[in-house]
């Protein structure tokens, strides 16, 4: 499957625009951040606001199968135009040592996927590519995760689904993350990942121009620049340098975009979601369709 299996979640110009709205226990956090109970149909209803508020301009909505996907297919919230990517891993992580591991459910595989009414399969792994070997009798996490996901590009090719991997780096415990050693991480952490036969990378900003023409270096395969939560402003700005240096074939953003519209609800709500996250969310469709890279 080339690329162009990638236009359902793809703006017409081949650049990606995609809305964020899979989180679940991040998601209940802010709500009791802000003071609210965080309870499940506070969470489908967020999600349903932000989907009939924001997929009309979005490529694509990334969202999830517990709260997200049947609150939001219910409602009819989901633009006809805006293609769907369902997250596909477990609500539940694992860990070795305090640090994270990847499993999987089987079950929520690529026809899986279809049933929900998904176009594309969102798999969430955190993989240190850069992570020492494994001491003797020690689990390797590297090869662990890179297995897994091998799995799933495999299931997914053959059921002729996308498949996204997103990636989030994180800190190996005693050991500093340093921006320079994150820069290496994301980037040894891609190339490791590039090797799978996956449509689209979702990747952290790496830092700088330096690092994002290393790590288009290493990509043969699109990738996607997350928000990872940052200010808009903050996020603008990654934005334009992963394009211009990087090579990103566009955003996924998700907080960085809506953050505010948990704290409100109702009539408040409705005017944050039109009034600042519709013209946010605007703002970086117009800088992807200068800059992106097209996937054609």
């Amino acid at each position: 499957m080339s690329a162009t299996s990638l236009d359902r979640i793809a703006t017409e110009n081949g650049t990606f625009a995609i809305i964020a709205m899979d989180q679940r226990n991040t998601l209940r956090r802010m709500f009791t951040a802000v003071g609210r109970e965080g309870t499940d149909e506070e969470l489908r209803q967020a999600k349903v606001d932000v989907a009939r508020e924001l997929t009309g301009l979005a490529s694509g909505l990334l969202s999830d199968p517990t709260y997200g996907v049947p609150a939001i297919a219910a409602a009819g919230a989901l633009a006809p135009s805006c293609g769907l990517l369902v997250a596909a891993e477990p609500a539940t992580r694992d860990s070795y040592q305090g640090e994270p591991r990847s499993h999987r459910d089987p079950a929520l595989n690529a026809q899986w996927v279809l049933d929900q009414g998904g176009h594309a399969l969102k798999f969430f792994v955190q993989l240190r590519g850069d992570r020492p070997a494994p001491a003797a009798g020690e689990p390797d996490l590297v090869e662990e995760c890179v297995r897994m996901c091998r799995q799933i590009a495999a299931d997914c090719r053959a059921t002729g689904v996308p498949c996204v991997i997103e990636n989030l780096i994180y800190p190996i415990p005693g050991q500093e993350l340093t921006p320079q050693r994150r820069a290496t991480a994301i980037i040894e952490s891609a190339r490791a990942l590039n090797d799978l036969d996956i449509d689209l990378l979702k990747l952290e900003y790496p830092g700088s121009p330096q690092a994002c023409r290393e790590l288009a270096g290493v990509l043969t395969h699109p990738w996607a620049v997350l928000s990872a939560g940052v200010p808009f402003d903050q996020f603008q700005d990654a934005m334009r340098v992963a394009f211009d240096d990087g090579g990103a074939a566009g955003f996924i953003a998700g907080r960085s975009v809506w953050r505010e519209a948990v704290a409100l609800d109702g009539q408040p709500r409705q005017e944050f979601l039109t009034t600042v996250a519709r013209p946010r969310l605007a703002e970086l469709i117009a800088v992807a369709d200068r800059h992106a890279r097209p996937i054609h």
